[in-house]
């Protein structure tokens, strides 16, 4: 057994930017975490030049951000990440609820088949972010280390920051700049932006336990344990041998004693016992909080992730819905930088995933209550919902032991087109799209590695479409904006200059409530933009103006 080490990556010198006037950058990030690595990703994904500013020199210490959802999962799938990530990682399903030692509630992340991806896995953050930082480099992404942002200025039509480095400071403009520099912010707190929401009054241990262990790959939360009584605790297996606890210790206990190890190791050997051997590799002390930036936007200024809003850990809703954030943006951000649509578009980035952050605030503040009940009579609550959960199935749909991350369903968007045609299922303009196996020229392959680089339509065809319909198909743009054109078939067709995907086990029947004729437009990020039961290339070209911000949008 061993501790992991954090690789320490070179600093570059950036002598040739400190000159008067300053240097302009089309697109600045500031941060190398998951969101702001993402992010780069991304821009050069859509070929756009980045730079990315952080103030250290390796990567995050401790496991942090350790379950990444299936939505990040195929986020990351797009990014190029996601095999080498859920190869190292832990993948898992299953969750149980103790109260003391007795199960009382238990879920399935997919209860159904025809994903790709698992609900869940478990991966320290830090293995993570340097899957990300290989990623973002081997696209030419330039990453400058030990470069700290220390003022930035806001103009109309570019930011200013000024940037210490070992050899000195300089001044460098962006036309754009993104900001993931985490949950305490410091270019939130330069320019002076709010941040508000709960802070709640309790506090938590974790820590990352080097052992060897028969325990199954599953998410484990106990009520009340014999070995932590009165409190909660949390295990969660994570990659080379690394096992994730989390013991709740009340509001009134200090932080600097409970991380001391004499503190730590009496605690774990009550859980697992005196004649285990484990090495600890991190301790660390939170609290939680559930708050968020009044606005992401601020003109040429985004904020992303934890910079934009913060969530208890419960959930796992912080490093997955700020891959959300960076899915949603970047998209807009392409389209703005190449000139394809207005500024108008990034007011859409912020009201979808302020809606988003709200949500994820709604259900970690009703954890968290749960958990942790502030007040007698929802302790009361909460303790006869765990013991009336050991024997009938009524109770156990309220404990709430953490609401796990789920994709937001954004239906409210302006940048939808609502239904005009009759469908069933859950993709809603506004959804984000289900998975689902099909085949391509012959070969297993999945419906998401499919769509994700643009725009695309799906058309639901029995036989190989008609002259007209090909013709509307083939070459679909609009303006000077591509959109990608997808077959869909339950045999295999062959049509001209279009990619067929053969849905031969029905899944996307079944998921898509499809016939033939079923039309569905869909955005870069895969959420569903429109649908109808027939191809119209008029209705076609006004969802994608909307899609766009230019018609019907406004914030």
């Amino acid at each position: 057994m061993g501790a992991y080490v954090n690789p320490i990556y070179p600093y570059t010198s950036s002598t040739e930017w400190m000159t008067t006037p300053p240097q302009r950058k089309p697109l600045i990030v500031i941060g190398a975490g998951p969101v702001g690595l993402a992010a780069a990703i991304d821009a050069r994904l859509q070929g756009l030049d980045v730079l990315v500013l952080d103030d250290d020199k390796t990567v995050s210490v401790g496991s942090r951000a350790v379950c990444y959802a299936k939505r990040s999962l195929e986020i990351l799938d797009r990014l190029g990440i996601a095999n080498e990530a859920c190869g190292l990682g832990v993948s898992w399903n299953i969750g149980r609820t103790f109260l003391e030692e007795d199960e009382v509630y238990q879920f399935n992340l997919v209860p159904d088949a025809g994903h790709k991806r698992p609900g869940m896995i478990n991966l320290q953050q830090y293995h993570v972010e340097e899957m990300l930082i290989a990623r973002a480099l081997e696209l030419g992404a330039d990453i400058r280390w030990q470069h700290k942002v220390t003022a930035v200025m806001r103009h109309d039509d570019h930011a200013i920051l000024t940037v210490e480095t070992p050899e000195g400071a300089f001044d460098i403009e962006a036309d754009w700049l993104v900001v993931a520099d985490g949950a305490r912010s410091p270019i939130r707190r330069y320019l002076g932006l709010d941040i508000e929401g709960r802070v709640f009054q309790d506090r938590f241990l974790i820590a990352d336990v080097i052992m060897k262990a028969d325990y199954p790959a599953e998410r484990w939360f106990w009520f009340d344990p014999p070995f932590h009584p009165n409190q909660s605790v949390l295990l969660h297996k994570q990659s080379n041998n690394v096992w994730r606890i989390d013991f709740q210790l009340g509001w009134d206990a200090d932080p600097e004693e409970e991380k001391k190890p004499e503190k730590v190791i009496p605690r774990l050997k009550a859980m697992l016992g005196d004649e285990r051997p484990f090495e600890l590799e991190w301790v660390s002390i939170y609290t939680f909080q559930c708050r968020r930036m009044t606005d992401f936007r601020h003109g040429r200024v985004l904020f992303a992730g934890d910079a934009a809003h913060q969530v208890s850990p419960f959930g796992a809703r912080g490093a997955n819905s700020g891959f959300q954030d960076a899915d949603d943006l970047m998209w807009k951000l392409g389209l703005v930088i190449k000139g394809q649509a207005s500024e108008k578009l990034l007011d859409t980035y912020a009201v979808d995933r302020q809606f988003a952050a709200d949500e994820n605030i709604m259900n970690s503040t009703r954890s968290t209550d749960f958990i942790t009940p502030k007040s007698r009579t929802s302790k009361t609550f909460r303790n006869q919902v765990l013991a009336l959960a050991k024997h009938h199935p009524f109770a156990r749909k309220l404990v709430n032991s953490g609401r796990l991350s789920v994709p937001s369903f954004l239906t409210g968007s302006v940048l939808n087109t609502p239904d005009t045609d009759a469908f069933e299922g859950n993709m809603v303009p506004g959804a984000p799209m289900d998975d689902a196996p099909v085949q391509v020229d012959g070969q297993d392959a999945w419906l998401l590695d499919q769509v994700g680089r643009g725009f695309a339509v799906l058309h639901f065809v029995d036989a190989a479409p008609d002259a007209q319909t090909l013709g509307a198909l083939q070459g679909l743009k609009h303006n000077a904006v591509p959109v990608d054109s997808l077959i869909v078939s339950r045999q295999a067709l062959q049509v001209p200059g279009l990619k067929v995907l053969v849905d031969a086990q029905d899944w996307m029947a079944k998921r898509y409530d499809t016939k033939p004729g079923t039309t569905y437009l869909l955005r870069p990020d895969q959420h569903v933009l429109a649908r109808w039961r027939s191809l119209d290339s008029t209705r076609l070209q006004a969802a994608m103006s909307r899609a766009l911000g230019q018609a019907g949008a406004q914030a």
